[in-house]
């Protein structure tokens, strides 16, 4: 094949450190970057490598400075609250409401909790990711709880869906399962429906300025009222994609495709029903949407 360089991410370059010398030997530069950290730090810093690789500095120095911008905004809005950091928890949702999975501790979502000026439940418990003890998370009592799903959730029937194509009833349907569990009922986060459902694939990019987003709104509304997370995501794509995701990607329990607007409206809301079904299997809308993307 005899590439003109290698990328390998921060875990594979660890993994395959032994063979590093082989590349060498071979003239073949190895570059390291690393986004599963989720620091301000390391998001930029790859993205410029990838536009030093490509050629494209200006374009890649542009898109680290509105993250940069992105999370000081937040970090700055989160210090004038003033306030004790609200107890969040996050789980990714692939296994539905009956198995607790992998949630999060110093990295990944568990890293941007720390930075929207969350206290992350998980992090005594967990190291990078795995699940808890349920009776860990019901002792500490989450003001929010988010869990978060792909495309993928799709093949089971209970399990967290979220992406491109999901509908926002079928979203609101599978993330209501989870607040069934043993215990859940007694937690703050359900009883003040502060419950939510993110997008599992919008982090471990610069595209998740939106998920931080999100997540600081979770935990302070009023300090974010005037912040759309889902303009934030879809104008990145319109910037630096080629396409515009079309599915559910951040929503509030009881709230359609959004969060809720005050306590009341949550509600009000109609139980979300079934989605239609459609032509297409969301794993061929995916793939069609990956097509698009890349070529």
């Amino acid at each position: 094949m005899k590439p003109d360089v290698v990328v390998l991410a921060k875990w594979q370059y660890d993994t395959l450190k032994a063979e590093i010398p082989r590349f060498e030997a071979a003239n073949i530069p190895v570059v390291v970057v690393d986004y599963n950290d989720q620091s301000v730090a390391n998001h930029t810093n790859s993205t410029k490598i990838f536009g030093q690789i490509a050629g494209t500095e200006q374009r890649a120095n542009q898109a680290p400075q509105e993250y940069a911008d992105g999370i000081a905004d937040i970090q700055k809005r989160v210090e004038a609250v003033g306030t004790a950091k609200p107890k969040i928890y996050i789980e990714f949702g692939d296994k539905g409401p009956q198995e607790h999975s992998f949630t999060f501790g110093k990295n990944m979502r568990g890293a941007i909790a720390d930075t929207v000026g969350g206290e992350n439940i998980s992090k005594p418990f967990v190291e990078n990711w795995g699940p808890i003890n349920p009776e860990q998370l019901l002792v500490n009592k989450p003001d929010v709880i988010t869990i978060s799903g792909t495309e993928v959730g799709m093949k089971q029937t209970d399990a967290m869906a979220m992406g491109i194509d999901i509908s926002a009833d079928e979203a609101q349907r599978r993330l209501k399962g989870f607040t069934t569990r043993n215990g859940w009922e007694n937690l703050p986060a359900v009883k003040n429906n502060r419950v939510y459902d993110i997008y599992h694939t919008a982090s471990r990019s610069l595209s998740d300025l939106a998920s931080a987003q999100f997540m600081a709104k979770t935990l302070y509304p009023e300090a974010f009222k005037d912040v759309d997370p889902e303009k934030t995501y879809t104008e990145f794509h319109e910037k630096y994609l080629p396409v515009k995701p079309s599915g559910t990607f951040f929503i509030q329990l009881g709230c359609g495709a959004s969060l809720c607007k005050d306590k009341a409206s949550a509600v009000e809301q109609a139980a979300p029903t079934e989605a239609a079904p459609q032509t297409l299997s969301w794993w061929d809308k995916l793939v069609n949407w990956l097509r698009h993307l890349f070529t």
